[in-house]
C-alpha cells in the first residue's frame, strides 16, 4: 500500500481519514500516516490519526507520499499547493466506493480531487484538479469544471454547466441547465442558480441573486 497524508486536519479532513480507511475495506490502497496543518502543533492527535507538521516540515520530508487536500477554502488549497516545493509528492484522486462515474470512459479527470460518498458523476464531464466534493454531490451530462472548486453536501450541478476556478457551493445549493459559473464566486446554502455567476461574487436565494458586501 501507498503510504498517503491529509492536508488539513478538521473535519473535513477526518471525514477525509474515513473515506480513506472505507477505500481500503473494499481493495487495500493507501497507508494513512497523518495529517499536515499549518494551524496545529506536530504531535496534535485527534480520532483519526496525528498531525505531523505543516508546510515546512511536508517539503523537508525525504520520501515519496501521497497527499490529499481536505480543506473547505478554495483559495487556501490553491495557494498551498503552490507552495509545495517537494518533488517528492505526488497528488491521487481519491474516490469513494460508493461513488458513481456514469460513463468512466468519458470522464476526463485531472490530478488531487476528493469525490465522496453517494456522488454521481454523469458522461462526457470534464473535472480539473483539487475539487473537492462532499457527500452526496451530483454533477450533470456535458458539464465542465475547472480546478480548486469546494462543493459541499448536496450540491446539484445540472447538465452544460460550466465552472471556471475557487468556487464555493454552499450545501444543497443548485445550478440549473446551462449556467456558467465564472471564478471565485460563492452560491449560499439551499440556493438555485438560474442566470450566470459572475467572477468574485456572492450569491443567495431562490432564484438566486448577486449580493453585495
Amino acid at each position: 500500500m501507498k503510504d498517503i497524508a491529509i492536508y488539513g486536519a478538521g473535519g473535513f479532513g477526518r471525514e477525509t481519514a474515513c473515506l480513506l480507511r472505507e477505500i481500503n475495506e473494499v481493495a487495500p490502497t493507501w497507508n494513512f500516516i497523518g495529517f499536515f496543518d499549518d494551524g496545529l502543533p506536530a504531535g496534535t492527535r485527534n480520532h483519526q490519526g496525528e498531525t505531523l507538521g505543516g508546510i515546512d516540515a511536508l517539503n523537508a520530508l525525504d520520501r515519496d507520499l501521497a497527499i490529499v487536500f481536505a480543506i473547505a477554502a478554495p483559495k487556501t488549497v490553491e495557494e498551498l499547493f503552490g507552495r509545495i516545493s517537494n518533488s517528492r509528492i505526488e497528488f491521487p484522486n481519491i474516490v469513494a466506493p460508493t461513488a458513481r462515474v456514469l460513463d468512466p470512459a468519458t470522464l476526463k479527470l485531472g490530478r488531487g480531487n476528493v469525490i465522496s460518498h453517494h456522488s454521481s458523476i454523469s458522461c462526457d464531464v470534464e473535472l480539473g484538479d483539487f475539487n473537492l466534493f462532499n457527500t452526496q454531490i451530483y454533477v450533470g451530462h456535458d458539464a465542465r469544471v475547472g480546478s480548486f472548486n469546494m462543493f459541499n453536501p448536496g450540491v446539484r450541478i445540472s447538465g452544460n454547466v460550466s465552472v471556471g476556478d475557487r468556487n464555493f457551493f454552499g450545501v444543497g445549493s443548485v445550478v440549473l441547465q446551462g449556467v456558467s459559473v465564472g471564478d471565485d464566486a460563492t452560491l449560499g446554502a439551499n440556493s438555485v442558480l438560474f442566470r450566470p455567476a459572475r467572477n468574485g461574487s456572492t450569491y443567495f436565494g431562490n432564484p438566486a441573486k448577486k449580493f453585495d458586501f
